[in-house]
């Protein structure tokens, strides 16, 4: 089959699943993948078949994500499902229920996990997090490295005057267990956007040192992120999707919220395509196809020159 090319160019070769949108924590920044209001949760089977037609249109990457994935019970079923058809199968997870089951994800298929950690300080995590949930979340990370979820990436989304003055620290966890820090840019999406204002931190000017002092750098197919590798042993990406127009015009990823629709784009909720439906209700495989193929021809980017 012709694989999924927007009307952009931009070929699709990544899925990025919502599995669940329940989660143990309470993160006020929390964007829920775009997701208001989610119906019933898609069923490890229903995944899998998604995931088996998008493979067939290019589809290479899968990202599970949430809410946090491993609420879910059956969330290795749900990975086994996913694994035999693409070539690589991530998850971004907060990792507090992740030690019981890790070992297992890994025989599933998991390759590697993003791991949510947005501060080492006990009183900020409670801010951020609801709950003071920062040891397990270490243990979480410890088990995700001993079950070789590898590389392990550290979400860390910056907040002025919250736990911008931590990228120091982040920086050396990074050096010193090998996982890659990840900063991501405050976006207006998430919830708690009256705030935006406050707490939004410009990570321009840490990128651009980084370009000049970093031994190693390395540009990444999805949005053109730049990986650094700083002489003190840290390796750190950033994300700023925020009038980015380089971010978006090089995004290659199709989302599908946790009750199963084609999400074409995080920043819309007005174009989803329903997919799963078409499954419960017996449709032919050609009718998932064009399913994806209508999502697809709906991608468009987001910020773009002059905005």
């Amino acid at each position: 089959m012709e694989p999924l090319v927007d009307p952009h160019g931009r070929p699709v070769t990544s899925l990025r699943i919502s599995v669940t949108q329940r989660c143990n924590l309470a993160c006020f920044f929390c964007h829920r993948e775009g997701e208001h209001d989610p119906g019933a949760e898609m069923t490890p089977p229903e995944i899998g078949r998604l995931v088996e037609v998008a493979a067939e249109l290019g589809v290479a990457k899968v990202k599970i994500t949430g809410g946090e994935p491993l609420m879910r019970p059956d969330i290795v079923e749900v990975t086994r499902m996913v694994s035999p058809h693409v070539r690589e199968v991530s998850m971004t997870t907060n990792a507090i229920l992740l030690p019981p089951v890790a070992g297992r994800l890994k025989d599933a298929g998991l390759r590697r996990v993003n791991i949510s950690l947005h501060s080492l300080k006990r009183e900020a995590v409670q801010r951020i997090a609801g709950v003071d949930c920062l040891d397990q979340v270490r243990a979480g990370i410890e088990a995700a490295s001993e079950a070789g979820l590898k590389p392990i990436k550290l979400n860390f989304v910056v907040m002025r005057g919250l736990n911008s003055g931590e990228i120091p620290d982040m920086l050396r966890l990074s050096a010193e267990t090998g996982a890659i820090l990840q900063l991501i840019e405050y976006q207006r999406l998430e919830r708690g956007i009256e705030r935006w204002g406050d707490l939004h931190y410009d990570l321009t000017p840490l990128e651009e040192g980084w370009g000049r002092e970093a031994v190693k750098v390395v540009e990444q197919e999805m949005h053109r992120r730049r990986r650094y590798t700083l002489p003190g042993g840290a390796t750190v990406e950033v994300v700023r999707p925020i009038h980015n127009t380089v971010f978006c015009a090089n995004c290659n990823r199709l989302r599908l919220t946790s009750d199963g629709s084609l999400k074409p784009c995080l920043m819309r909720g007005d174009n989803l395509v329903p997919a799963v439906q078409l499954i419960r209700g017996g449709a032919p495989k050609g009718e998932l196809v064009g399913a994806f193929r209508r999502a697809t021809c709906l991608r468009a980017p987001y910020w773009r020159e002059g905005d």
